[in-house]
């Protein structure tokens, strides 16, 4: 029978790659916390007209990429595409907003989104999300783009750099609409299918477009950076006043659109050169209109999405992390010692160190084989003449030089030698 394999785009995380994961949810708990979000899990199935109310019904993802279905009952149905949209519904089916604390909101989670699989994307994939409500000021722009270069710095990650845009509002956007459109109705010959569709049904989107020939005719589009009213040239130039004042290099990047309808004002990402065409690690923006645009009340809003496949293949590139390793292994020697050891491993784990112990009575060499190719540091070693003298033969992997410990010391001063080290 043949084996049933995962679907494709759909990938396990196995028990050797998990160390790189944990260390990047644990450093975003902690830089997020710093900030005052609080954590938040929504469903991985929502209403298929939260997405497409949110996100915009012509966009590529609610267009082509989003899994979408009916239940038994025949309502529509979708697997997130992305946690913004998903977040504000449960702000506004909770009243968070009567909450003080509950204004800064992040998830952790998987997103589902059905592309051709490609590196650092995939059709199940792991985003890390942050969301703000309720004030417009462009220093909280600058704080929220500032926390996202904390983070990666924290991670140890280097050579991205933060690309920032505005995308005015409502009001800008009409009389740039009307000029966009003129623009690519006089080169609709020059266009792929997508951007011929894109042209009437949402043209801002043609500047998202990878293939080659239009992105050389959007070069020459005109821009909505240079036609946006008072009102957001005097937000972005703040935005950017304080990215200053933070020390937050940046680049100004007037054709980056994002690929949500939601967006207006500040949008931003942060791009790499490492990881070929899909070069984006995160992004997002603002986008005050959505809350009441989905039952709620009006307040604005502002957040990121960061893609952590590609984040972590950044950090394997520089060799940033290791995956997590067992610290010490005991090894045993004869019945009686085999039931010390069984004691000793369990005092070792309840003392926070990380011990793996041998199951199948093997001999000593094939216990010190296992222990090598498991690349622990300390190998505790009992017979039963370590029994009788009440002792401990302690071997340091990485010196090779073994000693003699108590056995009823040898777990707390392990302890300590590893809490001095800082492991």
């Amino acid at each position: 029978m043949e084996p049933i394999q995962a679907i494709r785009g759909m990938n396990d995380l196995l028990p050797d790659q998990i160390g790189w994961w944990q260390r990047v949810e644990e450093t975003a708990r902690e830089i997020l916390g710093n900030f005052g979000y609080r954590e938040i899990r929504t469903p991985v199935v929502e209403k298929l007209d939260l997405f497409a109310r949110s996100i915009g019904e012509s966009t590529d993802i609610v267009e082509k990429e989003m899994y979408a279905f009916s239940d038994r009952k025949g309502e529509m149905l979708a697997l997130r595409p992305e946690a913004t949209a998903s977040i504000v519904r449960a702000f506004i089916q909770h009243n968070l907003q009567a909450d003080p604390l509950s204004r800064k909101l992040y998830c952790i989670g998987p997103m589902f989104r059905h592309e051709r699989p490609q590196k650092g994307r995939y059709r199940q994939f792991y985003q890390i999300d942050a969301e703000a409500f309720g004030a417009d000021d462009p220093m909280l722009d600058a704080e929220v783009m500032y926390m996202l270069r904390l983070f990666l710095e924290r991670l140890g990650l280097t050579g991205v750099v933060l690309h920032i845009n505005s995308l005015g509002c409502q009001e800008c956007r009409k009389d740039y609409r009307l000029a966009l459109k003129e623009f690519l109705e006089k080169n609709a010959a020059e266009l792929c299918p997508d951007c011929q569709r894109r042209r009437d049904t949402n043209p801002l989107r043609t500047f998202d477009c990878k293939v080659e020939r239009c992105q050389a005719l959007m070069a020459e589009a005109p821009v909505l950076l240079h036609a946006i009213c008072g009102a957001c040239s005097d937000h972005f130039e703040s935005v950017k006043s304080y990215l200053e004042q933070l020390r937050t290099a940046f680049v100004i990047n007037p054709r980056m659109v994002r690929g949500l309808d939601y967006y207006m004002r500040t949008t931003f990402e942060v791009i790499t050169d490492r990881l070929g065409a899909q070069n984006a690690v995160g992004g997002g923006g603002r986008y005050n209109g959505l809350v009441r645009d989905l039952g709620g009340p009006d307040l604005p809003g502002i957040g990121f999405a960061i893609g952590m496949e590609r984040l972590i293949l950044l950090l394997q590139q520089e060799q940033i992390e290791t995956p997590r390793r067992p610290k010490i292994f005991v090894a045993s020697l004869g019945p009686a010692a085999r039931k010390a050891c069984f004691l000793l491993a369990q005092q070792l784990r309840s003392l926070g160190l990380e011990t793996e112990n041998d199951y199948d009575a093997a001999s000593l060499k094939s216990q010190m084989r296992r222990a090598d190719k498991l690349g622990v540091r300390h190998v505790l070693i009992m017979g039963d003449e370590e029994i009788t003298r009440g002792e401990v033969q302690v071997r340091d992997m990485v010196t090779k030089t073994q000693t003699v410990l108590p056995l009823e010391s040898v777990a707390v001063r392990l302890q300590e030698i590893y809490m001095r080290r800082g492991q």
